[in-house]
């Protein structure tokens, strides 16, 4: 299993189009129009993310913004055997919300429920092509969605994790419990066993917490953030950051505690521009050399929702063989967490517990 794309569903999806190609250097790829709804299709890299608004108030997406804000209504995945995964969804409970599809080139898709009002694009992977794909001129720059956040109310965190493991075959891979003495929440990563697709979900665990606070604005479970990989992010958040996309504030406390480690891997011009770029970096201990940088953009509608996060998987050589940096660093979570606290303190929503 892979991702293949993300639907937003927007209130404009001309402007937020434009949006993304100003602000994060995606391209215009495709527009569809139908009697309901307007789709723009835009890619940066292997990167494609769908944009639809509604014409009436027939659209989909008409229905979704009376339950929503804007934000990701379908977070589709390429699979091998679009059959065989339908039908153990359907057995396991999923609503199949569009039946199996094929177009003359033969490419298979269908649509089923997912946890709460999210949906999942089901497309069966055949010679890499995909369902968005129309450009053969790649930017390579952003080389794939490397995992996708879904928050759910406090106590769900188990039960949404009973349903993705029942109905796409998810499996457990790491538990998070992050907390400072303001608020708190809790994570489990879940990874498919085919292809590596990460898909954590968090869970609140104060009142207060960041999570909460999505979950109130989002009136309900939703995905939180998508994270986008990047093999040069120095170069990646350097272009961003001269596109006037905000990013979320690290404080100089953060890498004074951490230079001592961090000139034992990166020279001292490296070490240099992560801090000038403000990038988190944390390292897998068990892996020698194995790190992970990644940075988060400040949310990108109006509501406290929905973030952007780019992410380098450093690539070492472990007996003779590649490996890519697994898993997610507990150091860059902690202060992710924290960085959104001080984003929460400034919008006076982070109370006492």
């Amino acid at each position: 299993m892979e991702f293949d794309h993300i639907h937003f569903y927007v209130e404009n999806a001309i402007e937020s189009r434009d949006w993304f190609r100003e602000k994060l250097g995606f391209k215009a790829i495709a527009s569809q129009t139908s009697q309901h709804t307007q789709k723009e299709i835009i890619n940066r890299g292997k990167v494609y993310f769908a944009l639809s608004s509604a014409i009436t108030p027939e659209s989909p997406v008409a229905n979704f913004l009376s339950l929503h804000p804007p934000g990701v209504a379908d977070v589709a995945f390429r699979v091998r055997d679009i059959n065989s995964v339908v039908a153990k969804a359907a057995v396991n409970g999923a609503e199949i919300l569009q039946p199996i599809q094929e177009n003359l080139q033969g490419l298979k898709w269908a649509k089923i429920s997912g946890w709460g009002d999210l949906t999942h694009t089901l497309i069966e992977k055949i010679d890499d092509a995909q369902i968005l794909n129309s450009t053969s001129e790649l930017s390579q720059d952003l080389v794939a969605i490397d995992h996708v956040v879904l928050n759910v109310a406090e106590d769900n965190l188990g039960s949404a994790f009973n349903w993705y493991h029942q109905i796409l075959d998810f499996q457990p891979h790491q538990n998070f419990d992050i907390q400072t003495n303001k608020s708190s929440l809790r994570s489990l990563v879940m990874i498919h066993p085919e292809g590596g697709v990460k898909f954590p979900i968090n869970e609140p665990t104060s009142t207060n917490s960041q999570i909460q606070e999505f979950l109130d604005a989002n009136r309900g479970a939703g995905i939180q953030h998508i994270a986008l990989r990047t093999e040069n992010i120095l170069g990646v958040v350097g272009e961003l950051r001269s596109l006037g996309l905000p990013f979320l504030q690290v404080p100089e406390t953060y890498y004074s505690s951490l230079q001592n480690k961090a000139l034992s891997y990166l020279s001292e011009t490296d070490w240099q521009k992560v801090q000038d770029c403000q990038i988190l970096i944390d390292w897998q201990e068990r892996i020698p050399g194995a790190m992970l940088l990644q940075i988060f953009t400040q949310p990108i509608f109006n509501e406290p929702t929905v973030f952007f996060e780019f992410i380098e998987r450093k690539v070492v050589w472990v007996n003779g063989k590649k490996i890519e940096t697994p898993g997610f660093g507990q150091g860059n979570f902690q202060a992710l967490f924290e960085a959104i606290e001080r984003e929460q303190m400034k919008r006076g929503s982070l109370g006492k517990n």
